[in-house]
């Protein structure tokens, strides 16, 4: 991997760690130990909330559990996605540090929460029915992704469309919001079953449903490492987003796009909840980004011998069951100095 691939890698990440402070409902996140948010006053005590949010909540009471599983679902998906990065979607106590890469997890949780009977005020999508063009008869339950991505668009977005239009910064985050959305829109999946005697199919039900999150996740992943650098400029009688560079053709609305370069994310800086990679797990032998020489940022790494437990000698016994006996094995164990 080459030393410039490796910077316009670190520049990418810009718009996910400096638009923290335009995520902080993500701190619903970290409120697994708290009961069902179903009382206004909880609204009120919520954290990272701005007062249109507030709002929002105690309007909406029954839908809030869902944003939280969403946000909560959106944050581990974007760890999963940079596991391997200098910058791995961690987070200090104080401050949360996820793009607006992962805003998406609440259309994906709302919607689902509609479909399972949750909300009162929303169900499956019952547009979708008749026959369809290739025969099969719509039926079942589908996915209300409309309802999904409403209420994302209202939650989500009213802190960028408090700062009126003319903020880069919201500008691109209600860019990327939406880019976020269109993931699921674009991804979403025909699922079908068979109905007739001895396993035939005689009739075909289908219904729409969202993707599983983790291709969903895949697509963002792939967008982000494809990101346009944008300036705002005038267009007519309004601001708007153009590549920085005028050789590169224009983004489109599913594309993902950032601001300024960014930091190597080499060191611990709190104020921007930068949480550095010393004591980060690396790959001795890989070249990539993951390899130690990268994302120990050459300051070299610790090795040790670790007592790693594992299941072993697996057998089958009829009738059912698989019994392991639990063996040791000696591993190597590199950590970023």
């Amino acid at each position: 991997m080459s030393p410039r691939w490796c910077l316009r890698s670190l520049r990418l990440l810009v718009f996910a760690v400096f638009s923290a402070a335009a995520s902080n409902w993500l701190y619903l996140a970290k409120l697994s130990s708290v009961g069902s948010i179903s009382e206004e006053e909880t609204c009120e005590k919520l954290k990272g909330l701005i007062q249109r949010q507030v709002q929002m909540c105690k309007r909406n009471l029954e839908v809030m559990d869902s944003v939280r599983r969403g946000a909560q679902l959106a944050i581990e998906e974007c760890q999963y996605q940079f596991r391997n990065r200098r910058w791995n979607c961690s987070t200090l106590d104080s401050l949360p540090v996820f793009g607006k890469v992962v805003t998406q997890g609440v259309a994906f949780a709302v919607t689902r929460a509609c479909s399972s009977g949750e909300l009162e005020k929303c169900g499956c999508d019952r547009t979708v029915h008749g026959v369809s063009p290739q025969g099969f008869q719509w039926s079942g339950c589908s996915d209300n992704i409309a309802y999904g991505v409403a209420f994302s668009q209202s939650f989500v977005d009213v802190r960028e469309r408090s700062k009126g239009a003319s903020s880069s910064r919201a500008l691109m985050n209600l860019h990327n919001n939406e880019a976020g959305r269109k993931a699921i829109l674009t991804h979403m999946r025909v699922e079908c079953k068979c109905h007739g005697v001895s396993g035939s199919c005689e009739v075909k039900t289908c219904w729409r449903a969202v993707p599983p999150f983790r291709q969903v996740g895949h697509a963002l992943k792939e967008k982000f490492d494809g990101a346009t650098e944008v300036e705002p400029r005038r267009v007519g009688s309004s601001r708007a987003l153009v590549p920085r560079n005028a050789q590169f053709k224009p983004h489109t609305d599913e594309d993902l796009v950032y601001l300024e370069p960014s930091p190597d994310f080499c060191e611990q800086d709190v104020r921007s909840g930068v949480l550095g990679t010393r004591g980060r797990t690396c790959n001795k032998t890989s070249k990539a980004i993951d390899g130690c020489e990268l994302l120990c940022c050459g300051r070299g790494f610790h090795t040790a011998q670790v007592e790693l437990a594992e299941r072993c000698s697996c057998k089958f016994h009829w009738c059912c069951f698989v019994k392991c006996r639990q063996c040791q094995r000696l591993v190597e164990l590199h950590t970023c100095r």
